[in-house]
């Protein structure tokens, strides 16, 4: 699959991965040294809170002998399932190579939290020297390290940032002995964007309107599939999506100038990775094709920030997509 995030200028394509969380078996065991192994045996599920636990996840199996206290978390979605469920992590990765911030929406939550970033490359010996008792990543991440990382402290590791990222936010939830915090967040999460679509359809005469996800970047433009973060929170709206952004196999398809009708929707939602002079951007607004897509014409394009909608991977960040869309089209956000 093609991975939504786009940290370098450069994009590259995975293939898309079995959500593995949506699987994990939290299991009881007595008290390990916090290594892993690929071969524990499973045992009787345990309940929430209730340690020493067992996590099985994308590297394998962790054992987690108390309740975490001090947790490091190496991505956005890590540092915003830790927070929504309570817990203030002790160290976290900046995730803008140049001006080395917390992701935007998170930065307030994240305040005099200490930096050991960046994204790309942790610092190994900063974690080390913060004596953690939990780390958080992904696979796709940060998988190279992963052996490093649990030599210092129980590491969770999902398959990837945004692939199933409701299932990791109840993965790390269990490696943090949050089950039900979670449980109780997603679920008003869900409820919320229910809600939301709900009311847009009925102000739009009862026939729900279609919506089209833009992302200009500095190569073919993106538009983002169901599977993609936004495409997960616009799905959960039950808002449907445009012929061209219903592929169930892909994260994004990538089209050019010639073929602008396929961003077509009853709501066109846009953002903008970095400088939108080296995007494609200007030649798309001042096509043809461009002004005769039905959000144009009926004044219904909006342009939103590409750190909620692409990075803001987790349920924070899913709010702040709904108060956009709730906003677009002219419904109370139910918040």
């Amino acid at each position: 699959m093609k991975f939504e995030r786009t940290t370098m200028r450069s994009s590259f394509t995975l293939r898309r991965v079995t959500a593995v969380a949506g699987l994990m078996a939290l299991t009881a065991l007595t008290a390990a040294c916090g290594g892993t192994s690929k071969d524990a045996p499973a045992a009787s599920p345990s309940s929430a809170g209730t340690f020493p636990r067992t996590i099985t996840h994308a590297m394998g199996t962790t054992t987690i002998d108390k309740q975490p206290q001090r947790v490091v978390v190496l991505d956005t979605p890590e540092a915003g399932a830790a927070l929504l469920v309570g817990v203030k992590p002790i160290a976290a990765v900046s995730v803008d190579p140049v001006a080395k911030t917390y992701p935007v929406h998170l930065q307030k939550d994240l305040t005099g939290v200490p930096d050991v970033g960046p994204l790309e490359e942790p610092n190994i010996d900063k974690i080390l020297s913060l004596k953690p008792d939990l780390i958080l990543s992904s696979k796709i991440r940060h998988e190279k390290i992963y052996d490093r990382l649990s030599q210092i402290a129980p590491t969770v590791f999902a398959e990837a940032p945004g692939d199933g990222w409701k299932e990791n936010v109840a993965l790390f939830a269990k490696a943090l002995g949050k089950d039900k915090e979670a449980e109780t967040a997603v679920a008003a999460y869900q409820e919320r964007a229910k809600k939301i679509g709900a009311a847009i359809t009925a102000k739009n005469g009862g026939k729900a309107p279609t919506i089209s996800v833009v992302r200009f970047v500095d190569g073919p433009t993106r538009l983002y599939q169901p599977s993609s973060f936004s495409g997960v929170v616009v799905a959960d709206t039950g808002l449907p999506r445009p012929a061209s952004q219903q592929d169930p196999k892909e994260v994004i398809t990538e089209i050019g100038p010639e073929l602008i009708d396929r961003a077509e929707g009853d709501y066109v939602f846009v953002c903008t990775y970095g400088d939108p002079a080296t995007t494609q951007q200007k030649a798309f607004l001042a096509s043809p094709l461009w002004a005769n897509l039905t959000a144009v014409k009926n004044n219904r394009v909006t342009n939103v920030s590409d750190d909620t909608w692409m990075t803001g991977i987790g349920i924070q960040g899913a709010h702040l997509i709904l108060d956009d869309i709730a906003k677009a089209a002219g419904v109370e956000p139910l918040r």
